[in-house]
């Protein structure tokens, strides 16, 4: 396991890495979740390894610390991913990022160009959404106070229905962490997710659930050549449930296309 500092009380993002050749391969976890649990049995896949692959755990989950006085909005948490990666001597990266996770690699594409390379968005939040109480996800967390959720009851009740897969790794979150990620998240970053990922120029692809229907925007974000590809057969988390397809359709955004500036076009 490696670490490197990321705030200046020196809390520190750890991550599992499998070695490889250059440019490396960034794999970032959702809300809630750890980065190992989700990818590691893809990014063993014949047609994804071979590449030096850190399986980051973001700020307040998984395995990394999890410090009580850090914001965790969304610029945050990719600063502290950006600081990660200097730390380790990661540059042009190929970020494959989940959920918040996605989020956070825009905003981090957007501050740090120079980290980034390609990314590979799976499912990722794009616009801000609202906070609606006893719903699944972000929006049902980020409808408490932080007090509420902490200590007043919130945590055992998002706890109760969120099922075991995601509580086998939600668990392993702070509490604060937790909450304030979740709220930040439904907040959005400002310009926007999807403001931001427009305005990139390196090459950019989004999966998501066939079964979810037309990506809201999607003609605009193909516009600006976001590749938009549907995948069969799974639900919000793609990886496991249909880790064939997710490696097919995450090798092939990463094979560069002669005569192309992005995956997109």
């Amino acid at each position: 396991m490696r670490s490197a500092a990321v705030t200046p009380q020196g809390d520190r993002i750890r991550w599992v890495e499998l070695p490889g050749q250059q440019p490396p391969r960034v794999y970032v976890h959702g809300l809630g979740a750890t980065s190992p649990a989700y990818f590691a049995s893809v990014a063993v896949d014949p047609r994804l390894s071979g590449r030096r692959s850190p399986l980051l755990d973001l700020l307040g989950h998984g395995v990394s610390d999890r410090p009580t006085h850090f914001d965790y909005r969304l610029e945050s948490h990719a600063d502290a991913v950006a600081d990660a990666l200097t730390g380790a001597g990661v540059s042009a990266a190929e970020l494959i990022a989940h959920s918040m996770g996605g989020s956070v690699a825009i905003v981090l594409a957007a501050r740090h160009p120079h980290l980034v390379s390609r990314l590979v968005l799976i499912d990722a939040n794009l616009d801000p959404t609202p906070r609606v109480p006893g719903s699944p996800g972000s929006s049902g967390i980020a409808a408490y106070s932080e007090e509420e959720f902490v200590t007043g009851g919130g945590w055992e009740e998002v706890r109760d229905r969120v099922g075991a897969h995601w509580w086998s790794t939600m668990r392993l979150a702070g509490r604060e962490a937790l909450h304030r990620s979740a709220f930040h998240l439904t907040r959005g970053s400002d310009p926007t997710m999807r403001a931001l990922l427009l305005d990139l120029k390196s090459p950019r692809t989004f999966l998501l659930p066939a079964a979810d229907g037309p990506l809201p925007g999607a003609d605009a974000l193909t516009g600006a050549g976001v590749s938009v590809v549907p995948i069969p057969a799974c639900g919000h988390n793609i990886m496991p449930d249909n880790p064939e397809a997710f490696a097919a359709a995450t090798a092939a955004a990463l094979t560069p296309r002669a005569g192309s500036r992005s995956s997109g076009t």
